[in-house]
């Protein structure tokens, strides 16, 4: 019996330390990933100021072929809307909104994505000679609990990769 009690008391003491750390960490993850387009600022910039044609080039589009996507607002510039939905757990369902343009230097969006919380995405386009730096950037509320904190930790490496991977096809698609 005294066994099974010690094993019970440290099992109670490793979840309280985590959940005591996992409020410690920080509630905002951000993630950013930069590429060079051989391409003027004003080149790119109409592939990340519209909703639309960041559909030609997102990194979820081939994840799932048949995810449903809605565009409501202006087709270019601040309102530009996209809603999605998709039975892929990759993709998920969603909603983006451009709420800020700076003509050629940058673009900023809202996320929802419904139960899985809010995030802010961003484009800024940083010319380098005749070409452009664009980093394309991400900042997701984790929430207030502990448990999407230590999610938090991983957010680099869920997302980055597939920020690459659009950046590529970005640089192909304004490059091509």
């Amino acid at each position: 019996m005294r066994v099974l009690r010690n094993i019970l008391i440290t099992l109670v003491g490793l979840v309280i330390v985590l959940a005591v750390v996992g409020f410690l960490l920080p509630r905002h993850q951000v993630v950013e990933r930069d590429i060079v387009i051989d391409a003027p600022p004003e080149a790119v910039f109409p592939h990340v100021s519209s909703l639309q044609a960041f559909a030609e080039w997102s990194p979820w589009g081939d994840i799932d072929p048949d995810m449903q996507v809605e565009y409501s607002g202006p087709d270019t510039g601040v309102g530009n809307v996209m809603v999605w939905s998709s039975d892929h757990p990759n993709v998920g369902n969603g909603r983006q909104e451009i709420v800020e343009v700076a003509e050629n230097e940058s673009v900023r969006t809202t996320l929802d994505f419904g139960d899985m919380g809010l995030a802010e995405a961003w484009w800024r386009l940083e010319p380098q000679g005749d070409a452009t730096r664009v980093v394309w950037g991400l900042d997701a509320d984790m929430g207030a609990g502990p448990v999407g904190r230590w999610f938090g930790l991983m957010m680099d490496s869920w997302v980055g990769a597939d920020y690459e991977r659009g950046l590529e096809r970005l640089q192909a698609t304004v490059e091509g």
